[in-house]
């Protein structure tokens, strides 16, 4: 379960948030001003989410090399064609 809380009320209640955390699951998104500043998660999916954003920088970086010399607009005209043919699946 996602839960949203103000950062006053996540330092209020740190012990019970981590509790949460670790034993339900839960997620938790910290705002403040009314605006999500940031999340408490599971250190497992944290660490999940650290090998997707390797391995996704990883993938960009291959991308932009092997794409480095096609000239912007014929680039975005062959990424708008791939989606108009995964549309029409």
């Amino acid at each position: 379960m996602v839960n949203e809380v103000n950062a006053v009320t996540f330092r209020q209640n740190l012990g019970d948030m981590l509790n949460r955390v670790q034993y339900r699951g839960d997620s938790i998104v910290i705002s403040k001003d009314g605006k999500p500043v940031a999340a408490l998660v599971d250190a497992e999916l944290f660490a999940r989410i650290r090998r997707m954003r390797t391995r996704f920088d990883e993938l960009s970086s291959r991308l932009a090399k092997a794409y480095a010399d096609v000239p912007e607009e014929e680039g975005l005209a062959e990424v708008e064609a791939a989606i108009v043919r995964v549309r029409a699946r």
